[in-house]
């Protein structure tokens, strides 16, 4: 069943994202290295089977397999000429699943970065991005995606060229950075500047928020300094900490874990909640029914965070909320 993002937001107090994509990928077979953009074309199937399973979880939001899917980390495969083709498709089998769906589910293009540094650091300058990014959009719009949700991103830099791109085809957007280094991001972006890195593009996002990162603490860490931003906040927190047993990566997180950052994330103010790395359908479902339970409580603190869910990786986000704190009082 169609909505928009908006309608949702407008109507619950909380919507449901989806869980990972290319973790789940590999369980189901994605070999190291292997786009999984491909999937859009080779394994249809299964991009739809793992669409089916979220929204079968209670996940409200679905992310297209695109994330990858620009012309900087499509040219690694010799595939750049194909990324209108694979957005597209990408957009299409959400579209599809979604569609036939007994609830309510807004399709979400995911656009990644480019994996490249911006001028003077790098080579790749800001028009060029926006054509890139804006090629990526045109497949993922005419696909039948609602919504283009920028994630995963460090630089402002890229969140803006990317804004520009979701304006110029002429669909909403999010924006979530993910916040892995020593609770900024990697080109140095503290949580509280998210919700202004994009304050000069001539249409707001929809929503802002926190992706990704280095665990479920540290991700609601990242949450509470961002109490003063003026959109609907979104996080999307890794199920544990990653480690290997034998050759294969799992994550540490449990179903009950995810449920307990679930009901964390409610009470510092999200009102979308996801899961990244690792989180599965079935950590998808417990998230769910622990939201549908949980009535909004006061914010938490870090103290009560570790104490619920485990301990920081990052210690950094704790002087950014002092700051954001001191500044509120003057």
């Amino acid at each position: 069943m169609r909505s928009s993002l908006s309608t949702l937001l407008a109507n619950r107090p909380v919507v449901l994202g989806d869980g990972a994509t290319g973790t789940n990928y590999f369980l189901a077979g994605l070999g190291a290295g292997e786009p999984p953009e491909f999937w859009n074309s080779d394994r249809p199937v299964d991009v739809m089977d793992l669409h089916r399973r979220f929204i079968a979880a209670g996940a409200e939001i679905i992310l297209t397999n695109s994330f990858g899917c620009n012309r900087q980390r499509l040219k690694l495969h010799k595939a750049e000429e194909r990324v209108y083709e694979l957005a597209k498709r990408a957009a299409e089998l959400a579209r599809q699943t979604a569609d036939a769906a007994a609830h309510s589910v807004v399709v979400a293009g995911s656009v990644g970065p480019t994996g490249e540094l911006f001028v003077p650091m790098g080579e790749l300058a800001h028009d060029v991005a926006v054509e890139s990014f804006t090629e990526q959009m045109r497949g993922l719009r005419d696909g039948g995606a609602d919504v283009v949700w920028i994630e995963t991103m460090s630089s402002g830099e890229e969140l803006n060229a990317a804004a520009a791109a979701s304006i110029a085809v002429g669909l909403p957007y999010a924006v979530t950075c993910s916040f892995d280094t020593a609770g900024r991001t990697m080109m140095g972006m503290l949580p509280d500047e998210l919700d202004g890195a994009v304050a000069a593009q001539p249409v707001a996002p929809l929503a802002t928020g926190a992706n990704c990162g280095v665990g479920a603490p540290d991700i609601l860490v990242s949450l509470l300094a961002m109490q003063k931003a003026t959109r609907a906040l979104i996080v999307k927190g890794n199920c544990g900490i990653p480690h290997f047993q034998g050759t294969e990566c799992v994550y540490s997180g449990t179903p009950q874990l995810m449920a307990k950052y679930a009901t964390l994330a409610m009470d510092a103010g999200a009102r979308i909640i996801g899961g990244c790395c690792g989180t599965t359908p079935e950590h998808l479902a417990a998230m769910r029914a622990a939201i549908d339970n949980h009535v909004r409580g006061e914010p938490p603190t870090i103290e009560s965070i570790v104490l619920q869910l485990g301990p920081l990786t990052n210690a950094a986000p704790a002087a950014n909320i002092a700051r954001t704190a001191r500044r509120s009082r003057r």
